[in-house]
């Protein structure tokens, strides 16, 4: 409620955004939201920190994720990198950098050595975000990888090569995967140290978690021992309904000290965004979805720069 003056006297007109109307506690809650984001601190990690989107499951938001994670700390001041490594490339299409097939991509450079620094592409949405694209010629790149030397460790080569000569290396890399565990996906958990799976608060949420999870640990054991699942995301929360309750419930129970506070709820404005070519970062600041992937990412940066004053 609010007041203004009248000639015969002060008027007491209602307020659409009373905190006691649940359109005002909703205003509110993203207003204290916003200015708790202005004010955060969102730390640089002293070395690159790399990290494999992936979950077998699809659907669950897993380049949503990605790229909006990315842009969420580029925008925060941070140096990222997205290499889309599913043949359909839509984190490029997100992140609005080109990916037609004649494109240069990572096709390139895990097929035909191309050096990163020569397929990076600076993506539109903020200074510091570059993306490695994909292209459609990496559908075939599982068949061709077959015979090559090394083949698993193609994309790890690569990447520390372009770190290591980078005069800006990147503070944070984000690997996107495809939904299935062939040699594109284990090029990518052998590239990567930390694993962030997305889960969809979905009836079978954790179907098909264990199976990645114990690829994850065969990985570990046999071609990279640094690698670990280091943060899982709970996607699409619809707070309307039980069963997504259940969900968090279950899902923080079973891996208390991976699952991140920030929950992503379900959201228009994150599902318009690629249409534009965009991260709903840039798409829209201040939606719901825009601070809720913005909380993830402070939660990401304070983690890994704890882990790292722990160690």
């Amino acid at each position: 409620m609010f007041h203004v003056k009248h000639r015969k006297g002060d008027v007491t007109i209602p307020s659409p955004f009373d905190a006691s109307t649940p359109l005002g506690r909703e205003v509110a809650e993203i207003t204290r939201r916003r200015m708790a984001l202005a004010a955060a601190d969102f730390p640089l990690p002293e070395q690159t920190r790399v990290f494999t989107v992936a979950n077998q499951k699809g659907g669950v938001g897993k380049t949503t994720t990605a790229v909006n994670l990315a842009a969420a700390l580029a925008q925060a001041g941070a140096r990222v990198l997205v290499i889309d490594l599913d043949p359909q490339g839509n984190a490029s299409t997100a992140l609005g950098v080109e990916h037609r097939s004649e494109t240069p991509s990572v096709y390139d450079v895990m097929i035909n050595d191309v050096p990163m620094a020569e397929v990076v592409q600076a993506s539109p949405e903020f200074e510091g975000l570059d993306c490695i694209p994909a292209t459609i010629h990496l559908a075939g790149a599982e068949i061709e990888l077959v015979s090559v030397v090394a083949r698993e460790q193609r994309l790890r080569a690569a990447l520390a090569t372009y770190i290591e000569q980078s005069p800006t290396p990147p503070h944070y890399v984000f690997i996107d995967c495809p939904p299935s565990l062939g040699l594109l996906t284990i090029n990518a958990f052998v590239a990567a140290r930390e694993v962030l799976i997305p889960i969809q608060c979905e009836y079978y949420a954790l179907e098909g978690l264990s199976q990645l999870l114990n690829n994850i640990s065969l990985i570990e054991r046999h071609l990279n021992p640094e690698l670990a699942v280091s943060t899982i995301l709970l996607t699409m929360y619809d707070s309307r309904t039980n069963l997504a309750h259940q969900v968090v419930e279950e899902v923080r129970e079973h891996f208390p000290n991976e699952v991140l506070e920030t929950v992503i709820p379900r959201s228009v404005r994150i599902s318009e965004a690629p249409s534009y070519g965009q991260s709903v970062i840039s798409y829209d600041l201040n939606s719901p979805g825009s601070l809720s992937y913005r909380e993830a990412a402070g939660e990401i940066a304070r983690r890994g720069v704890k882990k790292q004053e722990d160690n």
